[in-house]
């Protein structure tokens, strides 16, 4: 089985890299599951229905998120009732939407996916490894495959998780950052890790935004509205080849590629 995980989809430029390159590489490379973090689709900040629907149209069977998940409020209308999204799980309790889902695919694979946020330079939410640790617990036996969206801001954190879930699940990928990290490889326990995904965006850019207008609210500390850069995009992520005959993970693969 090979599943993708795409990183940060990140406004426009983001998304028409997705619509140019999804297609091809997923038919060229046998890919059954597609997953992709979608949390600043939306101009960068958020997730509207209409992106969403998007993001299904062209294969993607589940949309991940974090920090940014509630920027656009058109989220709250359909995050209770759209199954093929989720949230950080360690959000506090009674919180719209779900944190995980068990999905199907590949030769009838029952594949659950998780998100979760680390705390660190991050909003103090619940702890994500005790929160995860329960998850895994919950799903454990009626999945195949377990992957870990574990949206995280230092890497120290999402190492650290890497390492106190392996074992246990089948990928551990980091999300938030928007720099792709090359650490990618399968633990000792048979996790499947790499720090951060990497960002599917515009290439000349400030994680995603235009750069002289991030460079220029660094320097003279003064607001600024910053705007999604144009140009050159990127797309960035995973694929993950698994054995069909005992669900371990054979290869993680890193995926940088630019589109003119």
């Amino acid at each position: 089985m090979r599943i993708l995980f795409v990183g940060d989809v990140f406004g426009k430029p983001g998304r028409d890299a997705l619509l140019r390159w999804l297609p091809g590489f997923c038919e060229e490379r046998a890919v059954d599951f597609v997953v992709a973090n979608g949390e600043n689709a939306a101009g960068g900040n958020g997730l509207t229905s209409a992106l969403m629907e998007e993001f299904l149209a062209l294969g993607i069977d589940v949309v991940t998120t974090g920090n940014h998940v509630w920027d656009n409020k058109e989220i709250y209308s359909f995050v209770d009732d759209e199954f093929r999204l989720v949230r950080p799980v360690n959000f506090p309790p009674y919180c719209p939407g779900q944190g995980y889902h068990i999905y199907t695919g590949g030769i009838n694979k029952k594949i659950a996916v998780i998100n979760a946020m680390g705390r660190i330079f991050l909003p103090p939410l619940d702890c994500p490894f005790r929160t995860v640790e329960q998850v895994i617990e919950e799903v454990k036996e009626l999945s195949d495959i377990i992957i870990i969206d574990f949206h995280a801001e230092a890497t120290s954190e999402k190492l650290a998780m890497g390492y106190y879930l392996d074992g246990k699940v089948t990928a551990v990928l980091g999300t938030h950052t928007h720099i792709q990290t090359a650490d990618e490889r399968i633990l000792p326990g048979g996790t499947a890790y790499i720090t951060d995904l990497g960002m599917t965006g515009p290439q000349e850019s400030i994680l995603g935004m235009d750069k002289d207008m991030v460079i220029n609210k660094i320097i003279y500390q003064r607001p600024v509205r910053l705007e999604v850069a144009g140009g050159t995009a990127i797309l960035q992520g995973v694929m993950l080849r698994i054995d069909d005959s005992n669900n371990q993970v054979q290869e993680i693969i890193r995926i940088n590629s630019t589109l003119p």
